[in-house]
C-alpha cells in the first residue's frame, strides 16, 4: 500500500472493502481497474469490474448496513475514499454532483432488473 498526493495505490489483489464488514465511506477511482465480488456459498461469485471515474461503497453512507461485497485491486489501482461529511459539502458546492448519483444508481437499479428478468 502507498498512499498518492490524491488517494491510496493498491497493489494487485489487495482488498479495498471486505462483504460484511461496516463501512462509512465511498470511493472513487481514480486509476486502475478493481473487481467487485460477493461469497456466496463458500464461494466468490464476480459482479463486475470499475474503472476509472467510477465509484462504489454509497450505500455505507446512504445505509448504515455492512459493506454487500468486497472490492479488490486488479493490477495497481489508485482510489479516493470520500466519506459522508465530504460528500455532502461537495453536493453544497455542486449540486449537479447529487444527480449524476442518482444518475449512475438508476442505471445500476436498470441494470439488475434485467439481469433479473433475463433469469426468468
Amino acid at each position: 500500500m502507498r498512499s498518492g498526493a490524491l488517494g491510496r495505490v493498491y497493489e494487485d489483489g489487495e482488498l479495498v472493502v471486505v462483504q460484511g464488514e461496516p463501512g462509512n465511506s465511498m470511493y472513487v477511482v481514480q486509476e486502475g481497474h478493481l473487481e467487485v465480488w460477493q461469497e456466496r456459498e463458500g464461494r466468490p461469485v464476480s459482479l463486475g469490474t470499475l474503472g476509472r471515474g467510477d465509484f462504489f461503497g454509497e450505500m455505507a453512507i446512504f445505509e448504515r448496513e455492512p459493506r454487500t461485497a468486497s472490492v479488490k485491486a486488479v493490477g495497481r489501482a489508485r482510489v479516493l475514499t470520500v466519506d459522508k461529511k465530504t460528500l455532502l459539502r461537495r453536493i453544497q458546492e455542486d449540486p449537479t454532483l447529487a444527480f449524476r448519483l442518482v444518475e449512475q444508481l438508476s442505471k445500476r437499479l436498470r441494470e439488475m432488473n434485467a439481469k433479473l428478468a433475463a433469469k426468468t
